[in-house]
């Protein structure tokens, strides 16, 4: 099985990327299809089924009764890499109605819930600001809530943006603190309002915590079973009971507190906390240096 052949054009490899799509997935796809989701015309749509048999011979055969073409039993994708996490992303957007149906190539979303979290309000105007002075390296006034004692109230501050974060919860723009004269994390939802642009100040490249990188090493619980233990090392992609988390120290925090391993999480019962840090004594040092100390 081959997709050899003369190099095709983006919209066209598009769609036959949309029909190994729905032929992986769903298991058939049709011309009408082809059309709704890209508003070709029918001769184009049939056009692009043709090709697609040409290219991938025996992945697509014609079912008659159901008037579709269907997945060969040989079938081998070419134009996919077929990927579960894609796929579920595809679902939990369309579930979290972050983008419609059509836009998800998945023609029945199953029965899906989301375990959701209170959306956080992000001013656009903010974060169109932000994004201007992180693409054109500039800084930026900031109304800016902290929840610090000494500052209850919101207070003008100017930062230089340069980077985002996302703690799985929350987004965060990472920047140069003018007035504190360090690099610190901002929540976008605590940005009230923005001012004036002005020159910038200590660069990217500046910025340690965020261009250094620390390996956390995580395991199995010990108080798993020995089956209990080996299904988490599949599930954590691990080799030899182990597996490695690469992250910015400027992340580092973040990172474990979703993984619920901000204390000795060995301590923790394995039912409901069934992964360690193996290297804690490092971890803990490394999270001072991220100035998040425990």
């Amino acid at each position: 099985m081959t997709s050899e052949g003369p190099a095709l054009k983006w919209g066209v490899e598009r769609r036959l990327e949309f029909i190994e799509f729905r032929l992986f997935w769903e298991g058939g796809v049709n011309r009408s299809d082809i059309i709704d989701t890209f508003d070709v015309s029918v001769p184009q749509a049939s056009k692009d089924l043709t090709l697609y048999q040409e290219r991938a011979p025996h992945n697509a055969l014609y079912d008659k009764s159901a008037r579709r073409y269907v997945a060969g039993p040989d079938f081998e994708p070419i134009f996919l890499k077929p990927d579960p996490y894609g796929y579920l992303s595809r679902l939990r957007s369309v579930a979290e109605g972050l983008i419609e149906l059509d836009e998800s190539w998945i023609t029945q979303v199953p029965d899906t819930d989301i375990a959701l979290t209170p959306r956080r309000d992000i001013d656009a105007r903010v974060l169109r600001t932000i994004l201007g002075a992180v693409r054109d390296v500039r800084s930026v006034d900031v109304h800016y809530q902290s929840m610090s004692k000494d500052r209850p109230d919101p207070i003008w501050r100017r930062i230089t943006p340069h980077a985002f974060g996302y703690d799985g919860f929350r987004w965060h723009v990472r920047g140069y603190c003018h007035m504190n004269e360090k690099f610190k994390d901002f929540l976008l939802p605590r940005i009230l309002d923005v001012g004036e642009l002005g020159d910038a100040g200590a660069k990217a490249d500046q910025d340690a915590l965020w261009q250094e990188h620390f390996a956390i090493e995580v395991g199995p619980h010990p108080d798993l079973t020995a089956s209990q233990k080996a299904v988490v090392a599949k599930d954590y992609g691990m080799v030899d009971g182990a597996a490695v988390m690469t992250v910015r120290y400027a992340m580092l925090f973040y990172v474990l507190k979703r993984l619920g391993l901000l204390g000795d999480a060995a301590q923790l019962p394995a039912r409901s906390q069934h992964i360690v840090v193996v290297n804690r004594t490092d971890t803990v040092a490394a999270l001072e240096k991220a100035e998040f100390a425990l």
